[in-house]
């Protein structure tokens, strides 16, 4: 399976955003609540653009039940995704205005950009192997620390973290590897791809702790 090799790949990349202080105390429930609002702000921005991109690659989707994931993706990110966010930064003290406000780090900015680029230039399953580490990457980060989480004293990190043990999370994840193993396209075309943006997640995750 292409996508059991780029894992494979990217372990080194991963293994470093398993053990990032963010993610560590996050899950620990020690990271200091500025930390989380900050990420929540610039997350919320990375959710519009995220959207966007999904919107590019529908458009070059090969086939209209691909084009229809990538679309339902998209419409999934900026209605259940944002109201969860909405959600998240009322519990913090923050309001939709204060992160659509919000300037949008370096690191995001570039990663946007990234994502946009591919959509926008490269084929579908290119664009699948780029957005795939974030979503997947979540899902084994929870599943990391799904112990630290059991103990989490913070109401609103572990709120935040269980989302990404749901089954439907999960269920998610299995389907865009899917996608991506059905391609035909081997694990070293998708690995730039992959590779580059799972680095970035780690980029993320590191500017999120830094706040710059």
């Amino acid at each position: 399976m292409a996508t059991e090799e780029l894992r494979s790949r990217a372990d080194q990349i991963w293994q470093r955003i398993f053990a990032h202080p963010f993610v560590v105390e996050l899950y620990a429930g020690s990271l200091p609540i500025e930390k989380f609002k900050y990420y929540l702000l610039q997350d919320y921005n990375y959710l519009v653009n995220f959207a966007k991109a999904l919107s590019l690659a529908a458009a070059r989707a090969p086939g209209v039940d691909l084009m229809k994931t990538a679309l339902e993706l998209a419409y999934g990110t900026v209605t259940g995704e944002m109201a969860n966010y909405e959600a998240l930064l009322r519990e913090v003290g923050l309001t939709l205005k204060d992160a659509e406000a919000a300037e949008p780090n370096r690191v995001n900015v570039s990663y946007m950009a990234y994502l946009k680029s591919v959509c926008a230039l490269e084929g579908f399953y290119h664009c699948m192997a780029a957005f795939l580490p974030c979503f997947w990457s979540y899902m084994e980060i929870a599943e990391v620390h799904r112990e630290k989480l059991a103990a989490n004293p913070v109401a609103v990190y572990r709120k935040w973290a269980s989302v990404y043990l749901s089954p439907e999370y999960r269920a998610l994840v299995s389907e865009l590897r899917g996608v991506l193993d059905a391609s035909g396209l081997s694990a070293e075309e998708l690995w730039p791809y992959f590779k580059e943006a799972s680095m970035y997640e780690l980029e993320f995750w590191q500017a999120a702790y830094e706040g710059h």
